[in-house]
């Protein structure tokens, strides 16, 4: 009898239908049922010898909730999930009733690094996704998220923990290249596998539905900062077999469940993979291609929520790295961002872009960043651009900031989707990356600014760390004195000031964290909640901090 090995997890989910993804431990069917009647099947397919499917459901009442079932294989068959014995709630599918009074709960972060096992003292303190769980399923008929954006660094591939270490040393010598670092796309599912199979996380993200997009992590620190790095990394024996290995653990893992069921169902790479009995060769001539083209695939994608929009934009793959040319979106990207910004003119009372890289950060780090493009490419000369390139490397300054270009692009892209009769009541920027929170608040020229309330809405990470020094950086690159400072930095440079100017109007708060957005109507309220541990070992969520936003 076929056994369930992952999953399942909740993707996509709309009125009446929704997607489920799973990985079995042999060929099977992954049939999902639920308790109203509603089901759907799907072949599992084959990658790496590893098998998987996910299941469209039909069928599904619109402004319901229904507990679901899954079962795998052919003929006499039995459910593998909900699990035998789970202290957990039984896992369900919710629908939005798809009327103007629907109020939707958006909740998002970054950065997670998996949990260690129970018996072992966690070094990064608790789990802000483990203690989510943990207070839904207490009273899972209270409010919960209508759906989980992670925003990057969903698993470490180059930061392992001591159990993947030892996994790794007892099939690979780890003194050779990538050492502790995963290398193939075998030890890119060990990552999955303890990242998703923490029971709490499990459950999670069995009954709750999520959007995901890659940061550098999911393949590697500093991914694609720049074209000399780039190039430095393709020259190493091992680099090829990790990119590709990353971007096809990505698309299983990660990109299928962020599509909707009638764009799953036009994919290419999906049906071709699906229409082989080993679907390894076309997902790897896809990922080879998207790695040698980044034009050629598109990770970005759109999702509405009634009147809100969420579009989840690709800053990593989609780079222009050459110097003098750098920007953060190739111009496929970039145009097909801007198309569905403007798409449907009044469609929307909230617009939502998720960037795991922040577009407004502290002044002094945004000024470095400008002053340390203008030095890559030239602006004083070769030495002084070598010694950007060092700089750049050490100090990750490749955020929104460090692509000027594309940082007033989206800008000017914000403050027209925001300006005008039809215009929504906000606009939030939702990102991670920098290990703390924060909120920032642009101002224009007088006169010039959009009537929609535009914000950075920063939140990370969900379970990392961050040393003390660079807390202090940050705090101080919020301050009077950094400003004057980054100012001062940028005119070595001749970088100009930035078209806005913006505010610090939350924090910094650092621990591992969740920020909610709460819509309904054109109102919207943000909470930031924190993952506070206990005497006993007991650990809860604190609300942090609760304001309202329009």
């Amino acid at each position: 009898m076929a056994r369930l090995r992952l999953g399942p997890l909740l993707r996509y989910v709309d009125g009446s239908a929704a997607t489920v993804w799973v990985e079995a431990d042999r060929p099977c069917t992954a049939e999902v049922r639920c308790a109203d009647g509603a089901r759907g099947s799907a072949r599992t397919f084959q990658i790496a010898g590893h098998h998987y499917a996910l299941v469209p459901v039909t069928g599904l009442t619109p402004g319901a909730t229904t507990a679901y079932e899954v079962w795998l294989g052919e003929g006499a068959r039995a459910a593998v999930w909900p699990l035998p014995d789970s202290p957990f709630p039984a896992s369900t599918i919710r629908t939005p009733s798809g009327t103007d009074d629907d109020e939707l709960h958006v909740t998002f972060g970054s950065c997670r690094w998996a949990a260690p096992p129970s018996d072992e003292t966690d070094p990064v303190g608790p789990d802000a996704l483990d203690t989510l769980a943990a207070r839904i399923a207490a009273a899972p008929d209270t409010e919960r998220p209508d759906v989980l954006v992670l925003l990057g660094d969903q698993v470490y591939a180059d930061q392992t923990s001591k159990a993947t270490q030892r996994w790794l040393a007892a099939r690979r010598d780890l003194t050779e290249p990538p050492g502790v670092q995963v290398a193939d796309y075998e030890e890119y599912t060990h990552l999955y596998y303890e990242s998703w199979l923490d029971p709490e996380i499990r459950w999670l993200l069995s009954t709750v539905p999520s959007c995901m997009i890659f940061d550098d992590h999911d393949v590697i620190d500093d991914w694609n900062t720049s074209a000399a790095w780039l190039a430095e990394m393709r020259a190493t024996p091992w680099w090829r077999e990790r990119v590709l290995s990353g971007l096809m653990s990505y698309w299983v893992h990660q990109h299928l469940g962020n599509l909707p069921p009638e764009k799953l169902a036009a994919d290419e790479v999906y049906a071709a993979v699906c229409a082989t009995p080993d679907g390894t060769d076309a997902l790897r001539a896809f990922a080879s291609a998207a790695d040698a083209d980044a034009a050629s695939v598109r990770w970005s994608y759109r999702r509405d929520f009634g009147r809100v929009r969420l579009l989840m934009v690709d800053t990593r793959a989609a780079r222009v790295l050459e110097e003098g040319e750098r920007a953060m979106l190739d111009p496929d990207e970039a145009r097909w961002l801007r198309e569905q910004v403007l798409a449907d003119p009044g469609g929307y009372d909230h617009l939502l872009i998720g960037t795991s890289l922040p577009w407004l950060l502290p002044h002094l780090i945004h000024d470095a960043e400008g002053w340390n493009a203008a030095l890559c490419r030239g602006e004083r000369g070769d030495r002084w651009a070598r010694f950007g390139e060092n700089v750049r490397r050490r100090a990750d300054l490749e955020h929104w900031a460090a692509f000027p270009a594309s940082f007033e692009a989206l800008t000017a892209l914000i403050g027209e989707a925001g300006t005008g009769p039809r215009a929504p009541a906000t606009v939030c920027v939702l990102s991670g990356d920098v290990h703390h929170a924060y909120i920032a608040e642009p101002s224009w020229p007088t006169g010039d600014g959009p009537e929609a309330r535009v914000l950075q809405l920063t939140c990370s990470p969900v379970h990392n760390s961050i040393p003390a020094s660079i807390k202090l950086g940050f705090r101080f690159g919020w301050s009077r004195v950094g400003r004057a400072l980054g100012r001062r930095i940028a005119r070595h440079a001749r970088v100009t000031e930035a078209g806005i100017d913006w505010d610090r109007t939350g924090g910094p708060w650092f621990g591992n964290q969740l920020m909610t957005l709460t819509l309904r109507g054109r109102s919207s309220r943000l909470r930031l909640d924190q993952a506070r541990a206990e005497r006993g070992g007991a650990v809860r969520l604190e609300t942090a901090e609760e304001i309202r936003l329009s």
